[in-house]
């Protein structure tokens, strides 16, 4: 009799622990959040420039994008509609299979191969493994394969954006001999910065020089030329912060926006490098603020950092397609030169062409696609740049943002007027064309 109980109870405990590996796997977006704060962590920590970064959000979101399209009747696959991408794989067996869950394992995978700190997203990727294993192995299984699959899928595509390639070609040569060309500035003089980008392949634009702007005003030190009106711009409204202290509101807009990864310090002998978040960072950061304020569910939350990624994306090309055009010397070099040899940037000068600004276009850009997702008008509070010891700056719109963005180059000293004007322009006329372009929802 006792044998015959104890069988029973020991059915009972392992029905006990099937039952309990059955249990559903709900997948949040805060989980996707999380899994993005990761890369943009890990991004920090191994210093990768803000084009480089814009290629690593991409991917990723694409990869979950399209497994929530798979799935959700709401949302349209980019297949055909992003450059050289094709359907995704049907899933083999949905009898166990959790969509979301699978979107989350492409976007970690994915993300993995993309960065060079791999064990930081593995650490994080296996604590969610394992909770996931506990709570339902066959759901997790299934998803994960899918997930995997996808991610291959997505990976082959990305293999074939010419990026490997611009890793062997040379290096940007300076032209020492024309006062107009762009020259490495202090402290580090590190050489112009990923110089063969316009040759990466598009996400949603035509081509690289689809957007190309307006040239910038004629090198001339003519003390009636507009590029000395220029230059002299940046050089008075440096000189007018002087009086105002470190409390100055133009220092502190610099600041919140200066997003330079490559920012050397010097201690004696000793360089080194404070990390920084890119600017295709902090406005993915404006995607989560603005995902959470509207409560946006698992699929809205992946649809929306997808489009503003593939809008950064492609801004970076554009932008950096101008700069290694027209390649115009920075504030800096000009002012030491021929005006004030003693005058120095509220920021440090980036190490790449100045025509036209990066922060403009790329802001541009991504307020255009966040507006198009969120609407006009639509208030937040920006707390990106907390961890980097900035306060909190509110905004009304993400046009507001973006304009406040594109002039902190001015107040940083690191940029001209036309830059600064043309690239806005230049952002948001590749947005706008995105946003038409991509028929990502349906109603």
């Amino acid at each position: 009799m006792k044998t015959k109980f104890g069988s029973i109870v020991a059915i009972l405990l392992i029905l006990a622990s099937c039952q309990k590996k059955q249990e559903p796997i709900i997948i949040t977006p805060e989980e996707y959040h999380s899994s993005v704060d990761k890369v943009i962590e890990v991004m920090i920590h191994d210093i990768f420039s803000p084009p480089v970064a814009s290629r690593i959000f991409a991917y990723p979101n694409i990869a979950a994008y399209e497994i929530v399209a798979k799935s959700n009747n709401d949302y349209k696959s980019l297949a055909g509609q992003v450059t050289d991408l094709t359907s995704i794989p049907d899933p083999k067996d949905t009898t166990n299979l959790n969509y979301e869950l699978a979107a989350l394992v492409a976007h970690m995978d994915l993300s993995k191969r993309l960065i060079f700190s791999e064990e930081r997203i593995e650490s994080f990727r296996d604590s969610l493994y394992t909770i996931w294993m506990e709570k339902n192995e066959p759901m997790f299984n299934a998803s994960k394969a899918y997930g995997l699959e996808v991610a291959d899928f997505i990976g082959e595509w990305m293999n074939k954006d010419m990026y490997k390639e611009t890793r062997t070609m040379p290096k940007f040569t300076v032209n020492s001999e024309d006062p107009s060309r762009w020259q490495p500035t202090p402290p580090a003089y590190m050489n112009g910065i990923e110089p063969h980008w316009s040759k990466i392949r598009p996400f949603a634009i035509d081509s690289a020089e689809q957007f190309k702007p307006a040239p910038p005003p004629a090198f001339s030190m003519e003390k009636d030329s507009k590029f000395y009106e220029e230059v002299m711009e940046v050089y008075e409204v440096r000189k007018s912060m002087v009086g105002k202290g470190d409390k100055s509101d133009e220092i502190a807009i610099a600041q919140f926006w200066d997003c330079n990864p490559y920012v050397s310090v010097t201690r004696g002998h000793l360089m080194f490098a404070t990390k920084k978040i890119t600017p295709g960072a902090h406005w993915i950061g404006i995607t989560k603020i603005a995902s959470r304020k509207t409560d946006a569910d698992f699929a809205k939350t992946v649809y929306a950092y997808t489009k503003t990624s593939i809008a950064i994306a492609d801004a970076f090309i554009s932008c950096w397609d101008e700069k290694y055009r027209s390649n115009l010397i920075r504030p800096e070099t000009v002012i030491n030169e021929y005006i004030d040899d003693s005058w120095e940037p509220v920021l440090q000068t980036p190490p790449f062409p100045e025509y036209t600004s990066g922060h403009s276009v790329v802001s541009g850009a991504a307020s255009t696609a966040l507006t198009d997702i969120f609407g006009d008008n639509f208030s937040f509070d920006d707390d990106t740049e907390i961890p980097y010891g900035l306060p909190v700056r509110s905004f009304n719109s993400f046009k507001e943002a973006a304009d406040e963005a594109a002039i902190s180059r001015m107040y940083g000293g690191i940029h001209y007027r036309a830059a600064i004007e043309v690239g806005v322009k230049q952002g948001r006329d590749l947005g706008k064309f995105i946003v038409d372009k991509l028929d990502m929802t349906k109603g």
